[in-house]
């Protein structure tokens, strides 16, 4: 069975639509939201909603969104949608699921999370589009991601826009953007349990 490309999909999607279309898109950070934005301005008027209460450190969350609306600020890209700040939801979501391996069933839950919560904001919104960063990180489960876009598209009437941002080098593309605009880079995902692997595995 050949891999679905998510990427040529997103693209195919963007040319058939009317450029300025609304578009929510989830972030997970400056760096990673780089690349993502640096394609969809051009189809896209693009609102970056930052919603990660998977970053269970406060003071590093308030960095990454600090750098978040920052790099927003000095490119115009985008704008910035917040929201509260409460990690108890990310904990409630991954429940038993804590001694899971990095990349398996614990992230799966964590991505769904927070897609549910950009469907969601975006069918409140009124936006006829949402998507996320997290498919540009080679370390995110790209089929997972579109799947539960599928899934969370169907629950709450908004179309999700494919995508696979680390195709076509650009996840490269999002290390030099942030090298360009002197984004802090995190080297971990953000939950206490990447934390404590990026720590504890021997190399």
């Amino acid at each position: 069975m050949n891999a679905i490309d998510y990427n040529r999909r997103m693209l195919e999607i963007c040319a058939g639509q009317p450029k300025g279309q609304r578009l929510l898109l989830h972030s997970c950070c400056g760096p990673c939201s780089s690349r993502c934005l640096e394609t969809l301005r051009e189809y896209f008027s693009v609102t970056v909603l930052f919603y990660n209460p998977n970053i269970t450190d406060p003071s590093e969350y308030e960095k990454r969104k600090r750098e978040q609306i920052r790099f927003l600020r000095e490119t115009g890209w985008a704008d910035v949608l917040d929201c509260d700040y409460d990690p108890s939801e990310f904990f409630a979501a991954v429940k038993g699921l804590e001694g899971e391996c990095e990349g398996g069933m614990r992230c799966y839950a964590c991505y769904r999370l927070r897609l549910d919560f950009t469907a969601r904001t975006a069918k409140e919104g009124g936006f006829p589009f949402f998507c996320s960063t997290l498919s540009v990180s080679p370390h995110k489960n790209a089929r997972w991601l579109n799947e539960l876009g599928e899934q969370l598209q169907e629950k709450y009437g908004v179309a999700w826009l494919y995508s696979d941002f680390k195709k076509q080098n650009g996840y490269l593309r999002s290390v030099e953007l942030a090298k360009e605009y002197n984004l802090y880079r995190q080297n971990y995902c953000g939950c206490v349990f990447s934390d404590w692997t990026k720590e504890h595995t021997k190399p």
